[in-house]
């Protein structure tokens, strides 16, 4: 059975989807993306990842391609189609096609969406086989990095690193001030050497983790102390537990950074007691309100 995906108002078989030459997504990366997990039927987070792309639409002066119940309604068919109950969804609005030219085209095109979803393995349940190492990387990101746009050209480059030295991601961190923001496709936390659950405040310079949103109403909700705010790269080095969150690595430890062990090298206590309040969310509240 061939894959299904939505592509600009029309289930096709993917094989036979294709993108116009001059669809300004694939020319000048004029668009805006979303993923979101699939666990038992059920979007984790959708609303706050709607909520999100609605954002980033408006910031980047794009309309939604469709009501947003029409477009819950696609996302869902497209899981149903395709008969996957585990997985992950990628839907993507670029500005749409028109003649090549930076600006915006003269006379408005419809904005064209594409939706796409492959099977994933269910929630990690071990977290001891959920770990992983990352390394430092400078953040050669644009200004905007709180829209969630196609265009992802530093990220490939610093999760490519990454790569090349045997870790899964790169911690982004401002070359001028050595202060952390967050991993190349991820949210970043560390439990610091005094004991503090620490990530970066929101602002432009982070994407809004959809995760990382949910991870926080969660620890509102258990009563454990958070804060928000920078913290530096000799910080991240002598911090006790690092982990990641995203909707592709729930909460997953960082063991390793720059080779180095954070903390003693295994699964600290905090990180272990959050991974297991998450999966009790993706379990019970999958498909929650924002």
């Amino acid at each position: 059975m061939s894959r299904i995906a939505y592509v600009n108002g029309a289930y096709r078989a993917q094989r036979d989807a294709c993108v116009n030459i001059e669809d300004r997504g694939y020319q000048f990366g004029d668009g805006i993306y979303e993923v979101v997990h699939l666990y038992r039927s059920r979007f984790v987070d959708e609303d706050l990842h709607l909520d999100r792309l609605e954002r980033s639409l408006r910031e980047i002066r794009l309309p939604m391609p469709m009501p947003r119940l029409a477009l819950r309604q696609v996302l869902h068919e497209v899981a149903r189609r395709n008969r996957i109950t585990e997985g992950l969804l990628y839907m993507q609005v670029t500005r749409g096609v028109a003649r090549r030219e930076h600006a915006f085209p003269t006379r408005p095109v419809p904005p064209a969406l594409v939706v796409t979803v492959r099977r994933i393995p269910p929630y990690p349940r071990d977290i001891e086989a959920w770990t992983t190492t990352a390394i430092t990387h400078p953040d050669l990101r644009w200004a905007r990095c709180d829209i969630k746009t196609v265009n992802l050209l530093p990220n490939v480059l610093a999760r490519q690193a990454a790569r090349e030295q045997g870790s899964s991601e790169a911690i982004l961190f401002d070359e001028a001030s050595g202060m952390v923001r967050e991993g190349a496709a991820t949210s970043f936390w560390i439990v610091d050497e005094e004991g503090r659950l620490r990530t970066r405040q929101l602002d432009d310079a982070i994407l809004p983790g959809c995760t990382r949103a949910a991870l926080i109403r969660e620890l509102d909700a258990e009563g454990i102390a958070y804060e928000t705010g920078e913290f530096s790269l000799e910080e991240l080095r002598r911090a006790r537990e690092a982990f990641l969150t995203s909707a592709t690595s729930f909460v997953k430890p960082i063991v390793k950074v720059d080779g180095k062990p954070v903390g003693d090298g295994g699964v600290g206590p905090i990180t272990r007691q959050l991974f297991a309040i998450f999966a009790r969310h993706v379990q019970g509240g999958a498909n929650r309100a924002a």
